[in-house]
């Protein structure tokens, strides 16, 4: 599969753009574990062209991380072309325009899927985007405004007109925010609509390896986008891609190598930042993750990791884990010595 001139190989999985999730810590672990490709937090292109600090540092990304697309929103089309621009000298390999995120303070604004009420103005800044840099640009989106106004599928084809790459569509309508079970069936609707010949990638409560490979089979998308499914799991890319290429459950390894990746992940990030905003930053993966859940009496615990205000607090907590709970983890994962390095 290819999107402009870059190869991918049979059905891709990529990394998502998140607020706030996909920095470049979390991006290389998910590279590390097989992500094809990663995005960064979106972008306000407001911010950026006004050389805001915080703004300008998400741009930056590590050689290691390519393939990586910058994501940026806004609803001004000058703003948005200025603001590519300034991305194009980042130089990532793709600019992605995101008319998807829900979020109040964004599609309040008329911005991420606010734009779905403004399709004329989406074009505009899509084919201005288009034709003011070199680098390949796609756009992701969602349904519609509402349920009342799913428009993809002919948005889609205008979309591709202005000479996007690739397309990204979230199964879900701005007004359902991230209620309710995605609706990938206008998904397969645009994927199956001969006019279109740009690659569809499709989003939403892909949280599986079954429903990786369901998705893929069912609507035959291009590519995948795992969002909220790898928080707190980076792992599970590698898990996917087992499944796909085997048709079997990759052997789960044990408690502790899992243990090992967050503790990894929030060094990372507390070297990165500091101490007590890198801990900040983690806990919204600490609080999501998979491997936590099901622990019987568990709740006390979480708690206390998500209050640990200093690292060698939380590394304590984190390493009683498989002691506290030892009966739970024997019975629910293999046994395995293999540890994260």
């Amino acid at each position: 599969m290819k999107i402009g001139n870059l190869e991918f190989p049979e059905r891709p999985v990529f990394l998502a753009p998140m607020e706030d999730v996909t920095d470049i810590g979390f991006r290389l672990l998910c590279r590390q574990f097989g992500a094809d490709m990663v995005y960064t937090e979106f972008i306000s292109s407001d911010a950026l062209i006004r050389e805001i600090k915080k703004t300008k540092r998400k741009i930056l990304f590590s050689e290691e991380e390519r393939p990586i697309g910058i994501q940026i929103y806004g609803c001004d089309p000058d703003t948005m072309v200025e603001a590519a621009k300034i991305c194009e000298e980042a130089d990532p390999d793709i600019i992605d325009i995101n008319f998807g995120c829900p979020v109040r303070k964004i599609a309040g604004k008329g911005a991420g899927s606010g734009m779905m009420r403004t399709p004329d103005i989406m074009l505009e800044i899509t084919e201005r985007v288009v034709k003011a840099v070199n680098k390949p640009v796609s756009v992701k989106t969602r349904l519609g405004w509402d349920d009342n106004s799913k428009i993809i599928v002919p948005l889609a084809e205008q979309l591709q007109d202005c000479g996007i790459v690739a397309l990204t569509i979230h199964g879900r309508t701005r007004s359902q925010m991230y209620k309710g079970d995605a609706d990938w069936s206008l998904i397969r609707e645009v994927k199956n609509n001969p006019r279109m010949h740009i690659p569809i990638i499709g989003n939403g409560d892909v949280t599986s390896p079954e429903i990786t490979k369901q998705r893929f089979e069912e609507t035959g998308v291009d590519a995948i986008m795992i969002g909220r499914g790898s928080i707190g799991a980076p792992w599970i890319f590698e898990e996917i891609k087992y499944f796909l290429e085997k048709g079997e459950h990759m052997p789960m390894k044990s408690f502790s190598w899992y243990l090992n990746v967050l503790k990894q992940h929030v060094q990372e990030s507390v070297n990165r930042l500091d101490e007590m905003r890198g801990i900040l930053h983690m806990r919204r993966h600490l609080a999501a993750t998979p491997l936590f859940k099901g622990i019987p009496d568990f709740k006390s615990t979480r708690i206390a990791m998500l209050r640990a205000n200093t690292l060698e607090e939380l590394f304590s907590i984190m390493d009683e884990i498989p002691v506290k709970y030892e009966d739970y983890i024997q019975s629910s994962f293999v046994k395995s010595e293999e540890l994260m390095v």
